[in-house]
């Protein structure tokens, strides 16, 4: 059995070499984007704040993408409660890694969909900012 948070290889996802081919196998489906993206630009950080996103999460598919991103080290789980055990959520370097597929989404979608929600001026570009600032902070490079 492989250890969560551990490297990905194509040959365990299951498709060529392909880099695009082997990304869509861990993050192509419907939902899991939507999870990054509220951890990620919405702050959610709790199994509750993801069921109450606008796209309405069915419960089985978020613990599955939950676990999921979680297997392949894209997030990390902590424990905030004991009795019963309840976890917090948090991206790993890996998961804010995503940042600048889903900028690119998001600008796309604002070009070519009408009706999309834009975020504030300058919002994007502070975000890249404070990802960069983390990165030197923990010493961290890009890649």
């Amino acid at each position: 059995m492989k250890k969560r948070g551990t490297a990905c290889t194509a040959n365990e996802l299951g498709r060529s070499a392909c880099p695009i081919a082997n990304t869509l196998n861990l993050i192509g489906d419907k939902w899991t984007l939507l999870v990054i993206r509220d951890l990620l630009f919405l702050g959610k950080r709790l199994y509750g704040e993801l069921m109450q996103s606008a796209e309405g999460y069915p419960s089985n598919i978020l613990a599955d993408r939950l676990k999921r991103l979680e297997d392949a080290g894209l997030l990390e789980k902590h424990p905030y409660q004991h009795n019963p055990v309840r976890y917090e959520y948090h991206l790993t370097a890996k998961g804010t890694d995503m940042f600048p597929i889903l900028r690119e989404m998001i600008l796309w979608g604002n070009k070519h969909i009408e009706g999309t929600t834009t975020p504030p001026p300058g919002f994007l570009d502070h975000f890249a900012q404070q990802i960069v600032g983390g990165r030197k902070k923990t010493g961290r490079k890009k890649g």
